[in-house]
C-alpha cells in the first residue's frame, strides 16, 4: 500500500494479443476496457484487499456504472502496456478510478500514452441493488484518498 500512496497509482502490465487487433491492425476499442478492469483488480490487490473475497465473503459487488476513454495513439499486436490505475474518488457507495494506458518505452525512448479513462461503479449486492461498501475497503479507501490529499 505505500508503494501505491508513494506514486498515486497501481500499475499492471499486459502484452497486446493479436485476437485483440482489429483489420488495421490497431487494438480493438473496447479492449480497453477488459484492461481497465486488470488495472483495478491490480489496484485493490496493492491496497492489500481482494475483490474476489469482497463478492464471495461480504456479498458485495463493484457495478460500473458510466465508462470514459479517450484515445491518444494506437496500440498494435505484442506491444507492452502499462495500466496504471488511481483512486479518484469515493462517496459512500459510488467509487471513481483513474486510468492511464501508456506504452512501454523502448530504449531511448518516452513511453507514449495510448489511452486515459475514467470508471464509475456502485457498490451492489447479488441481488443488484445499492449497499453500503464493505467496512474495511470504505477504510482503505479513505486512508488512500486522505494519504494522497484528495476529496471529493
Amino acid at each position: 500500500m505505500e508503494t501505491l500512496i508513494e506514486q498515486g497509482y497501481a500499475e499492471a502490465r499486459v502484452r497486446v494479443r493479436y485476437a485483440e487487433t482489429d483489420q488495421m491492425g490497431v487494438v480493438y476499442h473496447a479492449n480497453y476496457l477488459v484492461w481497465f478492469e486488470v488495472g483495478r483488480v491490480e489496484f485493490i490487490r496493492q491496497l492489500g484487499l481482494d475483490y474476489k473475497k469482497m463478492e464471495q465473503e461480504d456479498g458485495a459487488l463493484i457495478a460500473v456504472a458510466e465508462v470514459t476513454a479517450r484515445y491518444k495513439a494506437p496500440a498494435r499486436y505484442d506491444d507492452e502496456l502499462i495500466v496504471r490505475t488511481s483512486l479518484a474518488g469515493v462517496r459512500g457507495p459510488i467509487v471513481r478510478f483513474r486510468y492511464v494506458v501508456v506504452r512501454t518505452a523502448g530504449e531511448g525512448e518516452a513511453e507514449t500514452v495510448l489511452c486515459e479513462g475514467e470508471t464509475v461503479h456502485f457498490v451492489v449486492g447479488r441481488d443488484m441493488k445499492r449497499r453500503e461498501m464493505p467496512a474495511k475497503y470504505v477504510e482503505r479507501f479513505a486512508a488512500v484518498m486522505h494519504r494522497m490529499g484528495k476529496k471529493d
